[in-house]
């Protein structure tokens, strides 16, 4: 019995751009699909195609996408948006998208219900259980602005939920939430599916996310279906050459590696061409792979399918290769930064308590935590961007006023921030090199040719061409605007780089740059307080960890040992969350 079958689904623009070309898949009951692969290789425009929908500019072309007996891309419009919630629901990645700010819970759950009063609120009262979120008027009447992250996700799933649909879609639903958040997330996406006998697809970039929750996994690159099989044989021994540098590019909390990011780009939608879209960035191409394109075919006796001309002859010679990273740094001599008796509220709420930590030249200190544990209030009260209550910063022996206003020029230069979201920190009206050339004007009074000589020199240093100082951030990926972002905190040649959380909504493969861009830096002497929920980061990058919870530290130490034998049960809990790919993908 299938849920649902996609076959040969086709999504193009206008000028004829395929999105997404000749993807065919199949979901069984109860089973969960996992569907993996890099920024624009078509892992959301597929997912809205399932509910026989396309963002505005493209168009389905072909293809079929059944639930049970029902062709949603044969549907009227009236009758495809009925079937959307009863036969197939959505979960986006932003909850905040999925729900009115101004509505209470009762009323949005109540609008994706449909029956007489007492049973909708008998429906809303199971799914509610069943996200494990109480019923009770009080919770109802909250709105979204009062649930937590994890809360809103678990209200968004219950939205999904609450109409019985046979097919959940849900698009990186757990991007950018803490380890035990996730952890909650995908356990109750597992179990929905095992007693609700619903089928699941799962949206990701994470392939340590993908091989947990899913049990069967299909990998997407520039818009095509390149790999399928069961999850734990596919991460564990991949058979296309995407699939290996994508394993390849994943960080470890258990052992410290150096990341391998995938050379390239992935390429620009584009019609349909005579060659392997992979070959350009792919080590084992061939002749043969630019001028064929190939098909999707059936190996190891059709328990997996692979879009590749080399990958019956791939498996023992293109075994993953890891290389350990350099040892952490025993920092010595006086300190860089000095933090003493920190404290930082916000109104009555007091949300730091008496936090202490150093960080010393040249020393990567990591601050980790669940959402809502002070870790970046801690990292704005040091660069002066949310005033402390109590408490001392010092840079070198001099005090830091709570404010940036109110710190002199040279302070204000010393201490950099690079922001989490990359599309939020750049001016979107100004140009890359009017971004960079901002500071350099500011604290070294760069003009003209001097000044655009070194936003070239700042752009190679993050690894972009000096063209790119030309374009606006709207051109590039998001890997690329945090590269600009680190660029522009360079620019005042800091002596301590504060990054907030800067890999957290990146693909493996840019995130895997990003941290080795950041070792070399670090390989510069450059100092740096590291804010991540990420675990397997914090392992391949960090000297020392601190661990904050509700406000406070309650452990710190060398990386190594905080992270192999952590003294506090809360840092016990959320390593016991951290998901890793199986090493066994590693030759």
């Amino acid at each position: 019995m299938t849920a649902l079958e996609v076959r040969d689904l086709r999504v193009e623009l206008a000028d004829g751009s395929r999105l997404v070309d000749d993807a065919s898949l199949r979901v069984e009951p109860g089973r969960v699909l996992g569907v993996v692969g890099e920024s624009g290789s078509g892992k959301s425009t597929l997912s809205l195609a399932l509910l026989g929908h396309a963002r505005p500019g493209a168009r389905i072309t072909a293809g079929s996408v059944r639930i049970g007996d029902v062709d949603m891309l044969a549907l009227g419009d009236r009758e495809r948006r009925r079937a959307r919630g009863s036969l197939i629901a959505y979960v986006p990645q932003d909850p905040a998208a999925a729900l009115n700010p101004a509505l209470s819970l009762r009323t949005q759950l109540e609008e994706a219900t449909t029956g007489e009063p007492a049973e909708r609120r008998t429906r809303i009262a199971d799914v509610l259980a069943a996200v494990d979120l109480p019923a009770d008027d009080a919770f109802l009447r909250r709105r979204p602005g009062q649930l937590s992250g994890g809360q809103k996700q678990r209200v968004g799933i219950a939205m999904a939920i609450v109409g019985a649909p046979d097919v959940l879609v849900l698009d990186e639903p757990t991007t950018g939430l803490d380890v035990t958040t996730q952890a909650k997330v995908l356990a109750l996406v597992a179990e929905l599916c095992r007693t609700r006998e619903m089928a699941a697809v799962y949206i990701s970039h994470d392939l340590a996310v993908i091989a947990d929750v899913a049990d069967e996994v299909a990998v997407m690159y520039a818009g095509q279906v390149v790999e399928t099989g069961a999850a734990a044989r596919l991460v564990r021994a991949p058979r296309h050459p995407y699939t290996r540098a994508l394993l390849g590019s994943v960080p470890d909390s258990r052992v410290r590696l150096r990341l391998q990011a995938i050379p390239g780009r992935a390429p620009a939608p584009t019609p349909p061409q005579q060659s392997c879209r992979f070959a350009d960035r792919c080590g084992f191409a061939t002749d043969a792979c630019r001028g064929e394109a190939p098909r999707l075919v059936a190996l190891d006796g059709g328990a997996r399918s692979v879009r590749c001309l080399h990958a019956s002859g791939l498996d023992d010679a293109a075994r993953i290769r890891v290389e350990a990273a350099p040892a952490p740094v025993r920092a010595e001599g006086a300190a860089l930064l000095d933090v003493r008796g920190l404290s930082a509220a916000y109104g009555r709420r007091t949300v730091l308590f008496d936090v202490d930590l150093q960080v010393r030249p040249g020393e990567c200190l990591a601050v980790v935590g669940e959402s809502g544990s002070g870790k970046s209030t801690l990292s704005q009260c040091i660069a002066g961007l949310q005033e402390r209550t109590g408490g001392e910063v010092l840079l070198e022996g001099a005090s830091l006023a709570p404010a940036a206003r109110r710190r002199s020029a040279a302070q204000r230069r010393e201490v950099q921030y690079v922001f989490q979201n990359p599309y939020a920190s750049l001016n979107p009206r100004a140009t890359v090199g009017q971004s960079i050339g901002v500071p350099l004007t500011y604290f070294a009074g760069l003009r003209g040719r001097a000044r655009t000589a070194r936003i070239a020199a700042l752009l190679d240093r993050v690894e972009l061409p000096a063209e790119v100082a030309g374009r606006y951030p709207a051109e590039l990926s998001g890997g690329q605007r945090q590269r600009v972002a680190i660029a522009r905190a360079l620019a005042s040649d800091p002596r301590l780089l504060i990054c907030d959380e800067v890999t957290s909504a990146l693909d493996v493969s840019v995130q895997a740059a990003i941290v080795e861009l950041l070792r070399g830096l670090q390989a510069d002497g450059l100092s740096m307080l590291f804010v991540t929920h990420n675990f397997a980061v914090v392992r391949s990058l960090a000297d020392a960890v601190t661990v904050l919870r509700g406000g406070e530290v309650v452990e710190h130490g060398p990386a190594a040992q905080v992270l192999d034998s952590p003294r506090h049960e809360y840092t016990a809990t959320l390593l016991a969350d951290v998901l890793d790919v199986p090493l066994a993908a590693a030759g």
